[in-house]
């Protein structure tokens, strides 16, 4: 038998966690890939948004390798990420209430499109007001946060509610309030966050199911390629200038 490690330990607890959400969420997954192939097949867009820390799960699904070429990232200057100084501005833009509204406004986002919002908490005022601005332009808004946050912490924004609230699905992450995995003596804090490994998981599963059901419809999905293979390129070049009114990264 190995020697019990941390490193073994994160690896068991996010292992467990993506099996919990794989059988626990299934069916809230094959919906929202429905979801995405139906605004697909319909001529619509795709936009994912997260902020901070929960921006790399949406970031993952753009201009991706094996993803869907009409996944666009919904950008909010100064939250998507952590690349602005000091870091603490991303937080503390997430709790302004109208950012959210001033951002869709200047947007290429239409109604009929599809936005999904990562956060993890869900309790901030911009994925909220991201989920009621969106819907109320006419979008689809699926919601991917951990519902556990909205029993154990208070909404900061100003109607009470979370990002849940307000969006057609809700796929739920199930990450522990806090966001981390593992305790040990002479360490204060828990450590060892596994949003990242859950969010990026169910995101990837979301589009899997989407391109499989555009098939099963008869379309053919708008994957990318690796660039990195022979071919690569020119396959990327078609289906980007097919879907180029879709396509809002390059």
């Amino acid at each position: 038998m190995s020697e019990k490690t941390l490193a073994g330990d994160f690896f068991d607890a996010a292992i467990g966690l993506l099996r919990q959400v794989r059988d626990a969420e299934a069916k809230n997954v094959e919906a929202a890939g429905t979801m995405l192939a139906e605004v697909i097949a319909d001529g619509g867009c795709v936009w994912a948004f997260g902020a901070g820390h929960s921006s790399l799960p949406a970031q993952d699904t753009v201009y991706r390798a094996g993803g869907l070429a009409v996944m666009n990232l919904l950008n909010v200057p100064g939250v998507t990420g952590v690349d602005v100084r000091p870091a603490t501005l991303g937080s503390a833009l997430e709790r302004v209430e109208g950012l959210a509204a001033a951002s869709l406004d200047s947007s290429p986002v239409r109604s009929g499109d599809l936005l999904i919002v990562i956060s993890l908490s869900g309790r901030n005022a911009l994925p909220v007001e991201l989920a009621l601005n969106a819907r109320a332009l006419g979008l689809k808004v699926i919601g991917l946060t951990s519902v556990a946050y909205a029993e154990g912490t208070r909404s900061r924004h100003t109607t009470g509610t979370f990002l849940k609230d307000h969006c057609d699905l809700v796929i739920d992450s199930r990450i522990p309030v806090g966001d981390a995995e593992l305790t040990a003596e002479g360490i204060e804090a828990p450590f060892a966050p596994a949003s990242t490994v859950v969010t990026s998981a169910l995101m990837q599963a979301v589009v899997a199911t989407a391109a499989g059901e555009l098939a099963r419809r008869g379309i053919e999905p708008p994957m990318l390629r690796s660039g990195n293979v022979d071919g690569g390129h020119d396959w990327n070049a078609r289906v980007m200038e097919e879907y180029a009114d879709r396509i809002f990264y390059s």
